[in-house]
């Protein structure tokens, strides 16, 4: 029997005091007050009063770790798949400010329907929603959760929307700790919530594009 519903839940806010676009990068942990924006996400989940019979995460270190508060929720772990990992960038491990003053990073700009800087937005969405299908598929009754990380989910989002892929990533509809929420009808996706039920006021959300 399929899913009920599947909710992609973004990590918590990241330690990250010189602002670096962490993107793929190891030993980028969860701050103390993402932990909280992931046990708030946890708890808004739990809210809902629908029973949960799958959680997946990114391998990435703060998806883990926001995806524990789940874990403890529902008593048993979650399962690593890669598809949920943030995409590949070139800018990874610079401030993204004092990249796009030199001007020979600009070539990485020549194409940003593509995007150009990073792993096409076409491979994210086909990956993600690859991802999705397989889960929903498999699942016993219950919803899903996968927690993963900002322009994945919002890709997901302009996918299942209809939308064009190119975008503006300053503006992105996802927060640190959201939830987007899905439902899956015959082959057809559609989006059927989004919350924010996470405190991100002073955060630093700095870490990808």
């Amino acid at each position: 029997m399929p899913a009920s519903r599947l909710h992609l839940v973004r990590h918590g806010e990241v330690h990250n005091p010189s602002r670096v676009l962490y993107g793929r990068l190891p030993d980028y942990h969860l701050s103390a007050d993402g932990r909280g924006m992931a046990r708030a996400a946890a708890d808004h989940v739990a809210a809902l009063g629908r029973p949960v019979s799958g959680l997946y995460s990114s391998p990435l270190e703060r998806a883990q770790e926001s995806a524990e508060p789940f874990a403890e929720m529902l008593g048993f772990a979650p399962d690593v798949d890669i598809r949920l990992i943030e995409p590949t960038n070139v800018f990874e491990g610079t401030q993204m400010r004092r990249s796009l003053m030199n001007p020979l990073n600009w070539w990485h700009l020549r194409r940003p329907s593509q995007p150009s800087w990073g792993e096409p937005y076409a491979s994210i969405a086909e990956r993600m929603l690859g991802m999705m299908d397989e889960a929903w598929d498999a699942a016993g009754e219950g919803d899903l959760v996968m927690v993963s990380h900002q322009a994945p989910i919002w890709i997901t989002h302009l996918r299942v929307a209809g939308l064009p892929l190119r975008h503006d990533p300053r503006t992105r509809r996802c927060a640190l700790s959201s939830v987007t929420s899905f439902e899956r009808v015959g082959d057809v996706w559609r989006e059927v919530a989004y919350a924010e039920p996470a405190s991100t006021a002073g955060a630093v959300d700095v870490g990808a594009v």
